[in-house]
């Protein structure tokens, strides 16, 4: 349901478009994520670098709570139709109270064995076996796993989940449904897109009948053109 997708800081946070490429975001063992624009990203010294906003929430990370107010703000003073990440919420929810958020809880309903959490009140998946949908890898260290948004948030957006509420929105993002292991690489090489212009190297049958069903359960609308591409591939898959 993904975990990363590298981009620049613009792409979710609006109000720091002027930081370069080359700007680390910071996450601290705490799993806050410091980009330039935070007051504390000059104090933080011990972390773990991250190339976007975008990346080091899908890793589990939260942004710091006065910077995400401040972007929730200017999100709702921007254009309804222009996509923000902030429209789906900030990082991963933890919904039941328990400390494991989204990732956390993906994680383990989609482990084959026990998983092994890091010494944290078991909030935070360390170790478990998974084995990826893209490309049937088994995977152990959950540090080499993304979470993907099967239907990515940005193309959900812009087929109708711009006109849902900011509640909706969040659920969607964090939907079991929506939310599967993946390796770090492929996440990132999907990005946003869609089906009709990324398959995984393995399963694609499999993964365009999920993508459709998840599609259909929220009412999302592909185009034309894309609404004939799922139905011809998936042909192609029955016969």
């Amino acid at each position: 349901m993904r975990f990363f997708q590298l981009g620049l800081l613009a792409a979710i946070l609006p109000t720091i478009t002027g930081v370069a490429a080359a700007e680390t975001v910071k996450r601290t063992s705490s799993g806050i994520c410091h980009p330039p624009a935070s007051s504390y990203y000059e104090r933080t010294k011990n972390f773990r670098p991250f190339d976007s906003v975008d990346a080091c929430l899908a890793s589990g990370g939260r942004l710091p709570k006065k910077l995400a107010q401040n972007q929730s703000a200017q999100a709702a003073r921007d254009d309804s139709t222009s996509y923000e990440r902030s429209a789906f919420g900030y990082g991963w929810e933890d919904v039941d109270g328990d400390c494991q958020n989204s990732r956390a809880e993906a994680l383990i309903a989609t482990s084959s064995t026990t998983v092994r959490f890091a010494t944290d009140r078991k909030c935070r998946v360390i170790a478990g076996r998974w084995i990826s949908p893209f490309t049937g890898n088994v995977i152990q260290n959950s540090g080499e796993i993304d979470i993907d948004h099967l239907v990515p948030l940005k193309w959900a957006w812009n087929r109708g989940a711009k006109n849902w509420s900011q509640a909706k929105r969040e659920t969607f993002a964090n939907d079991m449904v929506n939310l599967w292991p993946v390796e770090l690489s492929l996440n990132r090489s999907k990005g946003a897109r869609g089906p009709e212009e990324w398959l995984p190297p393995t399963g694609q049958c499999g993964y365009v009948a999920r993508f459709l069903r998840t599609v259909k359960q929220y009412n999302l609308r592909p185009s034309s053109a894309e609404a004939k591409w799922f139905k011809s591939f998936l042909n192609r898959c029955r016969s």
